[in-house]
């Protein structure tokens, strides 16, 4: 999966690429809502998928609740969304420095200063936009995770 990203900077070389990731464990309304806005900003979206290594690393045991075949074929059924990378590490600098994309999108429960700086680094390096899309509230993964074992 992440060594197909060369091929589709290259396939899109003359479109706007938007580029965001995440874990998408449970996708609800708030990332429809999130994927949907960020395709507007350009022709094509490409969403970086957090292994399931990379999710337990960042958010620890019992997680992922859904696989990552499972997830990025959620993601990539969604119609907003073109293409699913599953990359393994923590943060998406060496992804960004492969795809190149045009504009990176993450969402309201982000600022640009609590972003991670490698990522920041890599993303002003390849000259990439960096826009931050309104959070839908109350909607989160955490949260429903918690509803669900509260019963």
């Amino acid at each position: 999966m992440e060594e197909d990203a060369p091929l589709l900077r290259k396939t899109y070389a003359n479109q706007r690429m938007v580029f965001t990731n995440g874990c998408f464990d449970l996708i609800h309304v708030g990332h429809v809502r999130y994927l949907s806005s960020a395709k507007q900003l350009g022709d094509i979206l490409v969403v970086g998928l957090n292994s399931d290594a990379s999710v337990r690393q960042l958010k620890g045991q019992g997680r992922p609740l859904n696989p990552e075949t499972d997830r990025a074929e959620v993601l990539a059924a969604m119609k907003p969304v073109d293409h699913v990378v599953i990359f393994n590490e923590a943060r998406v600098d060496r992804l960004v420095t492969v795809l190149r994309p045009d504009l990176y999108v993450k969402g309201g429960d982000y600022t640009i200063d609590t972003l991670d700086r490698s990522e920041v680094e890599a993303l002003q390096a390849v000259g990439a936009k960096i826009k931050i899309l309104p959070l839908v509230a109350g909607r989160s993964t955490t949260r429903l995770i918690g509803v669900i074992q509260k019963g």
